[in-house]
């Protein structure tokens, strides 16, 4: 029997958020609008270059899986964190938020708990630079079989795949929830993540039931600038493939069936978290058994609610926003 409607494995990362503007961007030395690792040195010294912080519970997946929740879907979340403040902080916040927090706080991990110091600009671009800590280190151990294989939706991050165990971790959740009759997809996390992982990703297309990115992830996959010629590629080798394209509309794909969702155009506060977002209100359809220009235009609507307000995580009830729009 099915206990989760849908189960995220990622990084368990505390969202630390201050605004910037471009100056104080090029004095530190940050990448405007891309996700930058950075080591624990980097990550404290950054942290401390922060004036008004706010701080929540973050990581893409596990935003998204935050969003599904806040649908209405019972979620699990399998991740790893330090039994340290932080680590205590993001296991609670999740709790709240009604999701499942599977792994307890580690006692004895060397490294402390995952954060990442975003900083929004004044037209909405946030620039991250996440220091992994313990996250890097969710491994197979981490993944409970009764928790992967009793879900019908697993969701994975491809940023586990910068290190082997959490390569290990994700195949072995993404097997015990298709044993279990579940299907497992992934979010190919960014161009730079794709670039890294190339050859694992395009394998992955055959083996996973969904893939979500965005037209630059796309493009990094299949090595080319022509996007049609990328995604027409990936729906020769894939199940369902989602494309999202900045405020553009949204190309979905699964088998001979291919639908573009329109986009309203939304002058963004942040942008962070709208592609988590969209992939909540996308799966959530999924769940629910809606097509995939409906699942496709909850996926908009999630994601057009989180950019008009800071932070990464629904603030509104989409839910309601659905159902405005007669979509459930």
């Amino acid at each position: 029997m099915t206990k989760y409607q849908a189960v995220g494995i990622g990084n368990a990362v505390v969202d630390v958020i201050s605004q910037a503007d471009d100056h104080f961007l090029t004095r530190m030395g940050i990448e405007k609008g891309v996700m930058q690792l950075v080591e624990q040195e980097r990550g404290a010294f950054l942290f401390e270059q922060m004036e008004n912080r706010t701080q929540m519970p973050g990581g893409s997946v596990a935003n998204t899986i935050a969003g599904l929740g806040a649908l209405g879907l019972n979620t699990g979340f399998i991740g790893r964190v330090h039994d340290d403040e932080l680590g205590h902080y993001y296991a609670n916040a999740m709790t709240r938020e009604g999701i499942d927090f599977v792994n307890a706080p580690v006692a004895n991990g060397e490294l402390p708990t995952s954060r990442s110091m975003i900083f929004v600009s004044p037209d909405g671009e946030r620039s991250m630079n996440t220091y992994l800590g313990i996250s890097s280190e969710l491994g197979p151990d981490d993944v409970d079989d009764d928790v992967a294989g009793a879900a019908a939706l697993l969701f994975l991050e491809g940023y586990l795949f910068d290190k082997p165990k959490g390569k290990a971790a994700f195949q072995a959740a993404a097997r015990a929830c298709r044993a279990g009759g579940g299907k497992a997809g992934i979010t190919l996390s960014d161009p730079f993540c794709v670039d890294r992982h190339r050859e694992d990703f395009r394998k992955l297309l055959g083996e996973l039931d969904f893939v979500i990115g965005n037209e630059h992830e796309w493009k990094s996959l299949f090595e080319t600038d022509d996007l049609g010629a990328a995604l027409e590629q990936a729906a020769s080798e894939s199940g369902l493939i989602v494309c999202t394209r900045s405020g553009h509309d949204v190309v979905i794909t699964e088998g001979d069936e291919s639908v573009s969702v329109p986009v309203d155009p939304i002058s963004p506060l942040d942008t962070t978290g709208a592609g988590d977002q969209f992939a909540a209100g996308f799966l959530f359809g999924l769940a629910t058994g809606k097509s995939l220009k409906v699942s496709g235009r909850m996926g908009c609507i999630a994601a057009a609610e989180v950019i008009t307000h800071y932070g990464a995580r629904p603030e509104a009830d989409v839910k309601a926003m659905f159902v405005a729009e007669g979509l459930i």
